[in-house]
């Protein structure tokens, strides 16, 4: 072991960072994954995800650590169990523990805190696939199991330098194959079993809040400086271009998409370029610390058009992948790791090696497809042998009848209160206050009959994107002589389906439209002028109804 004096105080503040930077990623993975979701499903997803934190933090300290990074029992496989519960741990860890560090400086206890979060976000990739389909309590075992049967090993061969494929010779940086071709491989397994939702393909439901998905996406990208900055476990030049290296193949990866997504589809959407942004981190990521500028920027603009040619992988495959974490994720950390054997370069990093672009020859290409296709078949069969098992125990898939509202099935509560009964506050409040603003001069309804005519109602559905402000409307129709005016959603069924786009070049058709009810009591003399004004706001006089009504005052 080293002595205690050799720890570097600048190194364990980079790592300290990086680690807060990768914890971050979870529920920026969170929100990413939640935005795209149906509105009865963003408070399963987002606790599919934080789930993890508190699971495979717990399963990382107690087991997953010394099976990844104690002392190999001999084989390359496994760590032994000696640092079980972190006992027996020593500070700082010996030289070399972190296959692409020459010199570790940092106290163990900082690299412990900097892997758990690697292997927390791990499994959590998943969820984006499974959307709308995991039963709480089997996710949670599924979590726990797999964190230690599958990940806590396949770190041990690549990034323990006693690991099988560390000594054969593959390098992945930071999770190129730990990380993102385990959890796809994974992701191929579960799919099997939990199967497709209801009605797929040809059902698709829009996402709830983009806007929640680009604030995740951002997110992600901020905590991925960490996630391949801090690998290095050093504040070095290494470090640096690690850092730079990974928002550049973003930057690649997202306008490569956008060029792709603009021919395909004649449109460049916000969703399309964050999710090639994404696929660019997710493709740099094992190759982060051991290629050049000019090479993470090819890796990130390769990224952008594969990525985005193997969204059709899922229908290919016939496997109903929600959120295209296999086209992201599964292919992105594959492609990166088969780049490193082409674009690897000895004079970025001294701990790696030179690739077929720079005179290495195909001896690193072999050692990373090795790689690759070791980690993704022990990956796929182990999760899928843990998936069946929980499915045939504790279950899981959700039940068919709760996959539409997994919020309500499985937390009894709604993400959002949009309605406008739903959003009205209840009694109790500590203090009631004055109603204050508006405009008390406007114009009120002047009651059920003021002048005595018979009394009509009449209905129409008019388009909402042809509303005015609600003054406007308010104003038109007292003007034309309405004496009470109710507007609320309402969704009709139309003829023509209309065609809608949703994210990633998708989209359906929608027989229900999205419309307003215009609900207006007027006396009989004024009907027709309020007619007029509402076919002004697009209403259809065949969808339109003219009733009498005996408002409650003239009851006796």
């Amino acid at each position: 072991m080293l002595a205690q004096q050799a720890v570097d105080s600048g190194d364990t503040a980079w790592v300290l960072v990086c680690t807060g930077l990768v914890l971050f990623m979870t529920p920026g993975l969170a929100a990413f994954y939640g935005g795209m979701v149906r509105t009865r499903n963003v408070l399963a997803m987002l606790q599919q995800n934080m789930i993890a934190l508190g699971v495979v933090s717990l399963t990382w300290v107690l087991v997953g650590y010394t099976i990844a990074f104690g002392d190999d029992a001999g084989s390359g496989l496994l760590g032994n169990f000696e640092l079980f519960g972190l006992t027996n741990l020593g500070v700082p860890p010996a030289p070399h523990l972190h296959v692409v560090a020459g010199q570790v400086t940092v106290p163990t206890l900082a690299f412990v805190a900097y892997q758990m979060m690697f292997a927390v976000i791990t499994p959590a990739l998943v969820t984006g696939a499974t959307a709308g389909r995991l039963k709480f309590l089997g996710w949670v075992v599924f979590l726990a199991v797999w964190s230690i049967v599958v990940y806590a090993p396949i770190a041990h061969w690549l990034w323990h330098p006693d690991g099988w494929l560390a000594r054969f010779g593959t390098q992945d940086w930071a999770g190129g194959m730990v990380v993102h071709a385990s959890a796809g491989a994974a992701v191929l397994a579960v799919l099997l079993v939990v199967g497709r939702r209801r009605g797929w393909p040809h059902t698709a439901a829009p996402p709830n809040s983009i806007p929640l998905t680009i604030l995740g996406a951002g997110i992600l990208w901020f905590g991925w400086f960490g996630f391949n900055g801090g690998d290095g476990l050093q504040a070095n030049g290494v470090a640096a271009q690690a850092v730079i290296n990974t928002h550049l193949a973003a930057a690649a990866g997202m306008l490569v998409w956008l060029v792709a997504e603009r021919a395909k589809d004649g449109h460049s959407t916000v969703v399309g370029g964050v999710s090639g942004a994404v696929a660019g981190l997710a493709t740099i990521t094992p190759a982060a610390g051991y290629v050049n500028t000019l090479s993470a920027i090819a890796i990130g603009a390769i990224a952008g058009i594969v990525c985005h040619t193997a969204l059709r992988l899922k229908y290919l495959l016939r496997l109903d992948d929600a959120l295209d974490v296999l086209a992201v994720h599964f292919v992105g950390g594959m492609l990166g790791s088969l780049l490193v054997g082409f674009f690897g370069n000895a004079g970025t990093n001294p701990l790696g090696k030179d690739g077929l672009f720079f005179g290495g020859g195909g001896s690193l290409l072999w050692h990373q497809i090795v790689g690759v296709v070791v980690v993704v078949a022990f990956s796929f069969v182990l999760s899928w042998a843990i998936a069946a098992a929980v499915q045939a125990t504790l279950g899981l898939r959700a039940p068919v009848d709760t996959q539409d509202d997994l919020d309500h099935a499985q937390q009894g509560a709604d993400a959002y209160h949009l309605g406008g009964v739903a959003a009205l506050n209840g009694t109790g409040a500590p203090e009631r206050r004055r109603r204050t603003g508006g405009d008390r001069s406007a114009p009120r309804p002047a009651g059920p009959n003021p002048t005595g005519q018979p009394a009509r109602l009449v209905t129409a559905t008019v388009d909402p994107a042809r509303l005015p402000t609600t003054r406007e409307l308010r104003e038109a129709l007292l003007g034309a002589g309405a004496t009470s005016i109710v507007v609320f959603d309402a969704t009709v069924s139309t003829a023509e389906p209309a065609a809608r786009a949703l994210p990633r070049g998708y989209w359906q058709d929608q027989d229900l439209l999205d419309r307003a009810r215009v609900e207006v009591v007027a006396p009989q003399g004024a009907v027709s002028a309020v007619l007029v004004v509402l076919d002004g706001y697009g209403a259809d006089r065949s969808d339109s109804f003219v009733q009498d009504v005996q408002p409650a005052t003239d009851v006796r």
